[in-house]
């Protein structure tokens, strides 16, 4: 294939997977925006207990990460019986990990206040995560169906069952949130109700969808008998992939703690610009998912050159996204901010200055934060994941956080300084995770592989 070709081949398969990202994104920014209106104190608390249900929802996702380059790569060998086995077996590991993350998410009231958050803001954020823990186990579930839609190539399924859960979290947030339509106004506990309608929605469009167009693959056919050999592949391939999500969500996680201890208006700040800097990492997020299916393929096919060929297309196209993003966020950083205050909000006018500022220092790792991730997923399509886990351990969690932590409150730099540290980490990791790609692992697939 020309690069032409693996261009609009990766459009094809990825555009529908960036679709589906934002329309995931959009269930927490409609959260993030609505309680904004709600009010400042309700964000902030809203702003640590869906960053501690991200952080323990996107280590649960390794193992249906996992699934999608294990499925891919089945199919293009022919292996109807491996891709059923595959998926089956992410989905009995989603669910061991979902009752495994209850008392984390019954007592976070207790873990919130060990790390310096304020009585008020880990009680309210507590009774949100209680809640909000119900949504986990279908989350999950959703995870896995999609990553085995996405790797038969069937995105755009994917992203209209996404879009039809994001709209009924956002009615449900309307009507529970402030009240209307009859409903009682329950502020963060109608938040925490929505995103619950919201994942049992997405995944009663999943299921149905496997059930009645690919009947073939009988996903959930003997679905309570184990399968002890594909459990193993899923979970020694998934740990890695779960822990490298922890250690870079854990990086914007603790960034969130430690601007938390400067007060509730440079945590609402510090939330409104993580959500725009999030908007454009979906889009990344969506070409590293089709980089994982290409990536996938390839193995199946034994053939080095055609993945390596894809890699140079979907990492310009990254390129090209990020570079976009630095203008809309260094032109336009105080409106981006202000679409998420309310106009008679009293503390207007400080939020909109320190999310202006934070937003600059956003613009700063786009490239990095592109580069990063297109290499994860390809490395995760080439099954090369445990280097890569060590890789983002010393990244986020030797330099990273240490570095948000120094700038921010040893040079005294506060929010912008813990902003910075996060370029650090991020600058580091897409460094040496395109060295991995490039160099060990596509040198590796070549010898193994030879001449196509």
């Amino acid at each position: 294939m020309s690069y032409p070709d693996h261009a609009r081949a990766i459009w094809r398969l990825g555009l529908p997977l960036v679709g589906g990202h934002l329309a995931q994104f959009a269930v927490g920014l409609t959260d993030t925006v609505m309680l904004g209106w709600y009010s400042v104190e309700a964000l902030a608390a809203v702003v640590l207990g869906s960053g501690f249900f991200f952080v323990l929802f996107i280590f649960g996702s390794g193992f249906a990460i996992a699934v999608m380059p294990m499925v891919a790569s089945a199919d293009a060998a022919g292996d109807e019986v491996g891709l059923r086995r595959v998926t089956r077996m992410g989905l009995w590991l989603s669910v061991g990990f979902a009752f495994l993350a209850l008392p984390l998410f019954w007592f976070s009231g207790a873990l919130l206040l060990g790390l310096g958050q304020t009585p008020a803001l880990a009680e309210v954020a507590q009774g949100y995560l209680r809640i909000a823990w119900l949504g986990l186990l279908p989350a999950l579930l959703v995870m896995v169906l999609k990553s085995y839609l996405a790797a038969l190539e069937r995105t755009r399924v994917v992203f209209w069952v996404t879009v039809i859960g994001a709209v009924a979290n956002g009615l449900a947030n309307y009507a529970l949130i402030f009240g209307n339509w009859g409903a009682p106004e329950l502020g963060v506990t109608g938040a925490a109700i929505a995103s619950i309608v919201v994942h049992a929605v997405s995944m009663a469009g999943v299921v149905l969808y496997a059930v009645l167009v690919l009947p073939e693959h009988e996903i959930f056919r003997r679905l309570w008998r184990p399968d002890w050999v594909e459990l193993g592949r899923v979970f020694r391939l998934g740990v890695p992939i779960g822990i490298t999500n922890l250690a870079e969500v854990g990086l914007f996680a603790a960034s969130s703690i430690m601007v938390g201890w400067l007060g509730a208006v440079p945590l609402a700040a510090h939330g409104i610009a993580l959500n725009l800097a999030s908007v454009a990492f979906m889009v990344h997020l969506g070409l590293s998912n089709a980089a994982t299916v290409r990536a996938g393929n390839a193995i199946g096919r034994r053939d080095a050159e055609h993945m390596a060929r894809g890699a140079r297309a979907i990492m310009a196209m990254s390129l090209l996204v990020a570079l976009a993003t630095v203008a809309v966020f260094v032109a336009v950083p105080e409106v981006l901010v202000g679409l998420f205050i309310a106009p008679d909000e009293p503390a207007r006018a400080a939020i909109l200055a320190t999310g202006a500022a934070f937003m600059i220092v956003a613009a700063l790792f786009q490239v990095v934060d592109g580069a990063q991730v297109m290499a994860l997923g390809l490395l995760r399509g080439a099954l090369d994941t445990r280097v890569p886990m060590v890789i983002a351990a010393i990244s986020y969690w030797g330099l990273g956080v240490p570095s948000s932590y120094v700038l921010g409150f040893v040079f005294g730099l506060e929010g912008v300084g813990v902003w910075l540290g996060m370029v650090v980490g991020l600058s580091f990791a897409g460094v040496l995770l395109m060295w991995r790609f490039w160099g060990p692992t596509l040198r590796s697939l070549r010898a193994r592989f030879g001449a196509h």
